[in-house]
């Protein structure tokens, strides 16, 4: 016997999906610029430029929560030079938009290389636990 419900649907009915990543916080929807991690170990707050990837582990933040961040008693934030200001496109974007195109475009490399099945980042230098170091844009 089936189901007398038809299929789920969105409380907000909506064609589009925004490319932009938005705050973290409840209920903010601004623009998120910068990406919080916490290094527990150290007991450290890092505040950083909003990173590459969005991270399972990590926060995004508008200017206005990124301003207004404290840590709890004892532990130390760490506030890495952001850029706050408005993003702009540059040439670097319609580049990098080209080169994802180019990228899905290649076929798919068999599993069983030596990657346990995840392709290798050329913008990935080292990884310690679910963080990543990536290479400069610049170099």
């Amino acid at each position: 016997m089936g189901s007398r419900r038809g299929p789920l649907k969105s409380a907000v009915p909506s064609n589009v999906v925004s490319l932009v990543r938005r705050c973290s916080r409840t209920a903010c929807g601004r623009p998120a610029v910068a990406t919080l991690t916490y290094v527990y170990a150290d007991s450290t707050a890092v505040l950083g430029p909003l990173a590459t990837y969005a991270e399972p582990h990590c926060y995004d933040l508008c200017s206005e929560h990124s301003e207004r961040l404290t840590a709890p008693r004892g532990w130390e934030v760490v506030r890495l030079a952001t850029d706050t200001g408005p993003t702009r496109p540059s040439g670097d974007d319609l580049e990098a938009l080209a080169n994802a195109v180019r990228e899905a475009a290649r076929p798919q490399e068999r599993e069983g290389n030596g990657t346990n099945g995840r392709g290798a980042d050329p913008m990935e230098i080292a990884r310690r636990g679910h963080l990543r170091v990536l290479r400069s844009p610049d170099s």
